[in-house]
């Protein structure tokens, strides 16, 4: 006779208190310190996640103003056939009246240029520039934004992705948050599009940055650049400013531009917030799980200055200060450890953060239980970024090297 589902668990459990013999003897000894310091971190967090939320929500403008300075919207398009159309459509339907649309074909083996010139013609708000060869000491992004912002006459610049739709009010949305807040650049989420598994447990890691990393409060009141963030599928900033910075020339061998930029513009006084946007530009970012690792590998490393002991260290505090709880609940279940209720509200706190933050982001709630598993792929991507960096080997990014 088949065995019950009460009595699998029971012997599942049985089986990990014998593989764990001394499990007890080490939850007593970590007791004292690592389960109350879990308790502090994930209350920590938990709290941040709800405070950045209300940042956002509390700081963010609906668009008000349909008229004014001069925009100009910049677009590097490198191999886009498949959205240069898409793209340029949604942004030539704008509310905003004063404003031009800057195209750079980044040296395209594909359509790309045959489909920017047709656009062009029927829009002379869109002008298209052929890129040129890239030239020692940058990187391809950084090189077509400098190209394309040698060309703008905008006082203010807004860079966005090819991979971008924009409703009609994006145009609006960033001037009139400028002007509102009196803020000097802006930036922060775009709504996303899932469409694979592998989508849904990569992209999320760049919540990880209001989740689990930056007090948005501190970005709006302290001068301190690691206070600053930015998101490169939608960056308004002042043209005075991103001249005041040294424009691209200031990160053009970085390849998390958009965080060097925010924090450029933070170190020398000026005023960044970091919003959400979701209702007015989408983006499905990456196509698949591969493409997604490649994309979020490239940046994590340089985000960190390419500081290999840093990135260790904080690798380790991930893996048992973030990821281990889950893990940990089931072994002290098994062990009928004293602190089970304990871990069990870290692990519904970490819960309780990822579906906020899904909801706030108006996607699946559900996407949120799946947070385990969103650590556990953020240390393989830091340590790939790590190796892909330090063994020279570097990344492929739309044809191109990148180290």
């Amino acid at each position: 006779m088949p065995e019950s589902p009460l009595e699998t668990v029971g012997r599942v459990f049985g089986a990990v208190r014998e593989a764990w013999p001394s499990a007890e003897t080490i939850f007593e000894t970590l007791s004292p310190f690592y389960y109350p310091a879990l308790l502090v971190v994930g209350s920590y967090f938990f709290l941040l996640s709800l405070a950045n939320h209300y940042e956002m929500w509390r700081f963010t403008h609906a668009p008000e103003i349909f008229d004014g300075p001069l925009v100009s919207v910049l677009i590097p398009m490198r191999n886009e056939e498949e959205n240069a159309e898409t793209c340029l459509n949604a942004l030539g339907n704008q509310v905003y009246k004063n404003y031009e649309i800057l195209v750079l074909n980044d040296n395209s083996t594909d359509k790309t240029m045959e489909i920017l010139t047709r656009i062009a013609e029927s829009d002379k708000r869109v002008r298209v520039f052929d890129g040129k060869p890239l030239p020692e000491g940058w990187f391809g992004k950084p090189f077509a934004l400098h190209q394309l912002t040698q060309q703008a006459k905008g006082d203010i610049l807004i860079f966005t992705d090819a991979d971008t739709v924009h409703g009609p009010t994006s145009v609006s949305w960033a001037v009139t948050n400028l002007e509102r807040l009196k803020a000097d650049m802006v930036s922060g989420y775009i709504g996303q599009i899932f469409k694979t598994f592998g989508e849904i447990v990569t992209v999320p890691l760049m919540y990880f940055l209001t989740g689990f990393v930056i007090p948005l409060t501190m970005n709006r009141l302290v001068k301190r650049s690691w206070f600053s963030a930015a998101i490169g599928q939608f960056i308004a900033i002042r043209r005075e400013v991103f001249d005041a910075i040294g424009g691209c020339e200031s990160f053009k061998r970085k390849t998390s531009e958009d965080i060097y930029m925010s924090r450029y513009v933070k170190s020398r006084g000026y005023s960044t917030r970091f919003l959400n946007i979701g209702e007015h530009v989408k983006c499905r970012m990456y196509d698949g799980f591969r493409a997604a690792v490649v994309g979020v590998g490239k940046n994590i490393f340089d985000f960190l200055g390419k500081r290999s002991v840093l990135l260790f260290v904080l690798m380790i505090l991930v893996f048992f200060f973030l990821f281990f709880p889950f893990p940990l609940l089931f072994l002290c279940l098994a062990t009928s450890s004293p602190w089970t209720l304990h871990i069990f509200i870290v692990v519904l706190l970490y819960t309780l953060t990822w579906v906020f933050m899904f909801l706030g982001q108006r996607l699946n709630w559900w996407y949120g239980l799946l947070w385990p598993l969103f650590f556990l792929i953020l240390i393989y991507i830091a340590i790939w970024s790590w190796f892909r960096t330090v063994s020279g080997r570097g990344f492929s990014w739309k044809g191109r090297s990148v180290s």
